[in-house]
């Protein structure tokens, strides 16, 4: 019924009006240019003297022309030369219309023989040639014009490109550029620092100079946008060229890495925006892929607070290395849903559980540790933003504090094999409730990884670009909405490391760990907020304090000009990954904390007004900057 109905239906389909219109008037020119190729191939054997051809062959001329007709339509049509979309045609079309000429001409050979048509031989060549030369013309014609229109419009309101490389991949490029109807620009000069590539020409475009002239070559040329087109260069050597152009005011773009021009994606459609992260001025971090797969493979592993910024990144890598399931928990559902739905897609054979529950919950967390036998977890779960938890001290120990400690006793009831938590760098000589609970949390691992077969580890690292709550997203919203960005203070610095490089040493540090560790994650320069927020503005093309206003807001409640990775007490020891160190656990007296851990329950279900002088007997270096 359902096939009668689809036939019925494709039956009532209209015809395409334009198809068969574009159809006729191709088949119209094609039966002229046979008739003017067949005259033409008499003519020019006869030097063009109609009077000097001999009556006899212009009879075979026209005896054959039906048929001559006939057959180069059907071949046409074979070739498909009566479908192709021309305005996009190519060296594929216009082999097709030599192959198709060719195949015609050689079937108006046979025939002329097979009727005793005795026609000198240069008449085919002749034919051939011109014949070719008609089509190609009649196919090619559109898209040549087409070209030259788009050429004249783009330069009217064309923006003027320069390119930062002279490779390959900057050729690639232009020609994309030049050949594009869907760029309105035009590349007017080249920067390259080999001193054999300046003068010279790519494209036609040419080296102008190194980087020492982009500022004197984007005035002289009036550059409107610059494209750093070297995929192979260190991440310092971009932020050197990047702080130059950052200096024109011209929009930048950057061709992202190597692999683009070994898969030979080099295009305008792999082109980014340059991001801070581009500023930053160190190397990826690089991790030992094998030893994680091997980690991970064939695990049972549960990441808590899977659904955020941290835990939906962990998630992702584990799924890459086939573990035997994947078990997500998470209390806020849209998150969950999210991660879920992205990692069903790209790993369909994944064995995932996506789980809605709250580490806060005993009874929950029991019931998935006994059902599902995690071998490894990574206890990802927390409320994490310093003024939030400020003001509400009470939830941010309910939540880190107890919902750690809950997992901690669950994972050591059933058997779990490792228990990774992530920690902060700001749990280090804390100055904010949200530092100091997650100090409570390190102190805790440690002291349960003394009592049990479980190996409890925390990996300490500071800030993440990008994260939800994190500054970039903060400036880039501000900038948006015309500013002004906020900056608490002018000297402020921080230690910034992008989210996969964060969760890839997460997972590392998870190889290395024998059991009460704190592992410290080596997080490079620090980068002062100020030069951020000044480089964010300007690469969204515009100047910073004339365009795009910086206010000063001061320190917020908790917050410190700088953070530290280290506590005086802690040493540091190196792992086989140099970004990755270990602190010596410093002892805890573990019966005073048991003690001062019961003590805060109590307290915190009676909701006190502040917790801040008891966590402060907790973690003896804690020191808040505002306690009444």
């Amino acid at each position: 019924m359902d096939q009668n109905n689809r036939k019925k239906r494709k039956k009532r389909e209209p015809i395409d009006e334009q198809l068969l219109v574009r159809w006729f008037f191709l088949v119209m020119y094609d039966c002229f240019a046979i008739v003017a190729s067949s005259w033409l191939g008499l003519l020019i054997r006869f030097n063009l003297q109609y009077e000097a051809i001999d009556l006899q062959y212009i009879q075979m001329m026209w005896k054959y022309l039906p048929i001559n007709i006939v057959c180069t339509i059907v071949v046409f049509i074979i070739f498909k030369l009566y479908s192709s979309l021309w305005k996009y045609a190519g060296s594929l079309e216009a082999a097709n219309v030599v192959l198709a000429s060719g195949l015609a001409t050689i079937l108006q050979y046979i025939g002329y023989h097979i009727l005793k048509l005795r026609m000198f031989r240069s008449f085919y060549i002749i034919y051939l040639i011109v014949f070719m030369i008609m089509i190609m013309a009649s196919r090619f014609a559109y898209r040549f014009l087409r070209m030259l229109k788009s050429k004249r419009m783009r330069k009217i309101n064309a923006s003027k490109i320069m390119i930062i490389g002279a490779g390959e991949s900057s050729n690639m490029l232009i020609k994309e550029i030049t050949n594009s109807s869907y760029i309105n620009g035009q590349v007017k000069c080249l920067i390259d620092d080999d001193p054999g590539k300046i003068g010279k020409y790519v494209q036609g475009i040419k080296v102008v100079g190194n980087r020492d002239t982009i500022l004197h070559n984007a005035r002289k040329y009036d550059i409107d946008q610059i494209i750093i087109a070297l995929p192979s260069a260190s991440r310092k050597n971009v932020k050197e060229i990047t702080n130059i152009c950052k200096e024109t005011d011209c929009e930048l773009k950057i061709l992202p890495g190597i692999y683009q021009l070994v898969n030979g994606d080099v295009g305008i459609s792999n082109l980014r925006n340059v991001e801070v992260e581009d500023l930053l001025g160190r190397e990826p971090i690089h991790v030992n892929v094998d030893q994680i797969a091997e980690y991970v493979r064939g695990k049972v592993v549960l990441v808590t607070g899977g659904g955020g910024s941290i835990g939906s990144e962990l998630c992702r890598q584990i799924a890459q290395h086939i573990p035997k399931q994947l078990i997500i928990v998470d209390i806020y559902e849209n998150n969950a849903y999210d991660i879920k739905q992205e990692l069903e897609q790209k790993y369909p054979r994944l064995n995932l559980e996506v789980l809605i529950g709250s580490v806060r919950n005993t009874s929950r967390m029991n019931a998935i540790f006994e059902k599902y036998r995690p071998d490894i977890v990574y206890h990802a779960a927390a409320h994490k933003h310093v003024p939030l938890m400020e003001d509400s001290p009470n939830e941010a120990i309910k939540n880190n504090v107890f919902g750690t400690l809950k997992t901690v006793q669950a994972a050591d009831k059933y058997g779990t094999g490792r228990f990774v938590l992530i920690s902060t760098d700001k749990a280090v000589n804390p100055t904010n409730i949200m530092g100091a609970s997650k100090r409570i949390c390190e102190m805790i691992v440690q002291m349960y990884d003394k009592h049990s077969k479980t190996e409890f580890v925390a990996v300490r690292f500071g800030n993440v670009l990008g994260s939800n709550g994190s500054v970039i997203p903060l400036f880039k919203n501000q900038i948006a909405h015309g500013g002004p960005v906020t900056v608490t203070d002018p000297d402020i610095i921080r230690y910034f490391m992008t989210i996969p490089e964060a969760v890839s040493l997460v997972i590392e540090a998870g190889l290395y760990a024998k059991g009460g560790e704190i592992f410290v994650l080596d997080m490079g320069e620090p980068v002062k907020i100020l030069d951020l927020a000044e480089n964010l503005i300007r690469l969204s093309g515009y100047t910073p304090y004339d365009d795009i206003p910086i206010v000063f807001t001061g320190l917020r409640p908790g917050e410190k000009l700088y953070e530290e990775l280290l506590m005086n007490e802690e040493g540091l020891k190196d792992t086989d990954n140099k970004m990755i160190h270990i602190g010596r656990p410093i002892e805890i007296d573990e019966d005073k904390f048991t003690r001062q851990l019961s003590e805060l329950k109590l307290v915190l279900e009676k909701e006190p007004d502040d917790i801040r002088n008891m966590i402060k007997e907790v973690v003896p270096t804690y020191n808040p900057k505002e306690m009444d």
